[in-house]
Order: structure tokens, then C-alpha cells, then sequence
């Protein structure tokens, strides 16, 4: 089994997933709570500047201090990568491939079929590539979830490839 999935069909630029890096990609979500927490959409930016000006103003009150556990936090992330299940939203990767105007919808090929999803639905899909700290090997590379986890107990497995048309 070839652990890639190309993105091809209608697309201004073919592209090539590989789960195996999307471990250290800061975009993953944990699967074991993403589907029990409310989700909002965040914008970054405004996140991004916020974080950046209140840094900026604790080291302007209390100086450039470093927190006497962080690497106790390094060491919780590293055991949180090595035992985690992680997905990671479809949406960023489509939107890089570049649909034609006339493309409207994804099928993912897999081993026994395919399913079809309009493309403004599969920009919702979830892509599982980790469970337990495990790679998806057996039935992988990637399983497809919808985004409201009713197929969690049943995902797409086998995805051998992403067409858009």
C-alpha cells in the first residue's frame, strides 16, 4: 500500500497528501475531543494578534520571563503526539489543489468503491491519520469522517484517492 493520496480531476495544481508528516502540522485536531466540543469558527488573524499584543504587554509589565514548566509542557505535548488519535480538516488541501470554476464534487476512491460529496461538503470532511499514536496502516493511509462524527464508528477506510469534477 502506498501511504499518498493524490488530489487530481479538476484541479489547476494535482497534489500529493502524506499523512505521515501531518503529525507535527499545527492545523491536526484531537479526534478524541473534537467531536464532544462545541466548534466555532476561529479567525486566525484576529487570534494571532491577540496572542501577539498580550505577550507583548506582560513583557512590558514583567519583563521577558520563561515559565519554570515549560519543559514539563514540552514533555506533555511529545507524550500527547506519541498517544494521541489526530485528523485533520480536508478544507486547507482542497482549497490548494485550486478547483476549476466547473468542478463540483469529490469522490473518494477507495479499495471496494467510491463515495461522492459535493465539493462545498467534502470541505467539511475530516481526514483521520492517526489512532493511539499509531499511524493508519491496515486500513489507511487516511479514514474520512464527517465533521459532526456520525460515521465515527464507521469511517471511509481504504482511500486510495481524491478526484474533484
Amino acid at each position: 500500500m502506498n501511504g499518498t493520496i493524490p488530489i487530481e480531476g479538476l484541479v489547476k495544481f494535482k497534489i500529493t497528501l502524506d499523512p505521515g508528516v501531518w503529525i507535527l502540522d499545527d492545523r491536526k485536531i484531537d479526534l478524541l475531543t473534537y467531536f464532544e466540543e462545541e466548534v466555532e469558527q476561529k479567525d486566525e488573524l484576529e487570534e494571532y494578534t491577540k496572542a501577539v499584543a498580550s505577550h507583548f504587554s506582560r513583557e512590558i509589565q514583567e519583563g521577558a520571563a520563561y515559565p519554570p514548566t515549560l519543559k514539563t509542557e514540552r514533555k506533555y505535548e511529545r507524550q500527547k503526539l506519541i498517544t494521541g488519535t489526530f485528523g485533520i480538516p480536508l478544507k486547507p488541501f482542497i482549497e490548494n489543489a485550486e478547483p476549476e470554476a466547473e468542478a463540483a464534487e469529490l469522490t473518494v476512491q477507495t479499495s471496494d468503491g467510491s463515495h461522492s460529496f459535493s465539493l462545498e461538503e467534502a470541505k467539511t470532511l475530516i481526514l483521520a491519520f492517526s489512532k493511539e499514536g499509531k499511524p493508519l496502516t491496515e486500513d489507511g493511509p487516511v479514514h474520512v469522517l464527517f465533521s459532526d462524527g456520525s460515521n465515527r464508528s464507521n469511517p471511509i477506510k481504504h482511500v486510495e484517492k481524491l478526484i474533484i469534477s
